[in-house]
């Protein structure tokens, strides 16, 4: 389980004063108004305090602590933004942390048979798609994020259970 969640990634600055914008990775932007610290991922991780957060055109001004002219900001650009899973919104039920589905082993739910593991989360807008890659596979099994296909997850022993919707694993080979 990974310990630390990316919620955003420093795109550009923002006016002279040090502001960094940054393109949200998570659910709710609002969640940064929530956080007192952020750490930035350059060429080593350093936890920053947040002054100050707005919202423009779909991206979030953020103002940290020491980060005081456009200059400065400059350096962070493409640096990405993470949080401590304690500092992570709570989960409703069966909802799970994107992080936590890379590197998922996946099987059938009835025969217990080895899928693959996930390896991408791609978004559709109507739902997630689940990339599945096995090395004996031409294709990714792609399964698509509904309770039809998903009957369980486990993220503490890292292992999901599916049931293969008809057609579905023969568009892989």
């Amino acid at each position: 389980m990974n310990e630390m969640f990316i919620v955003g990634k420093i795109v550009n600055t923002h006016g002279v004063k040090g502001e960094l914008k940054v393109m949200p990775s998570t659910d709710d932007p609002t969640r940064f108004e929530q956080l007192k610290e952020i750490y930035v991922e350059r060429k080593k991780l350093e936890s920053y305090e947040i002054q100050s957060v707005r919202y423009h055109k779909g991206m979030v001004l953020l103002k940290l602590k020491g980060i005081d002219d456009m200059t400065t900001a400059e350096l962070f650009k493409g640096a990405l933004l993470k949080i401590d899973r304690k500092d992570s919104l709570p989960l409703e039920e069966d909802e799970y942390y994107i992080a936590d589905l890379y590197g998922m082993q996946v099987y059938t739910y009835d025969e217990e048979r080895y899928l693959g593991e996930i390896v991408d989360v791609i978004y559709t807008g109507s739902n997630d798609v689940y990339a599945v890659r096995k090395e004996d596979r031409a294709k990714d099994l792609l399964l698509p994020a509904i309770k039809q296909v998903i009957k369980s997850v486990d993220v503490k022993q890292n292992k999901m259970h599916v049931t293969l919707l008809e057609g579905l694993e023969e568009l892989c080979e």
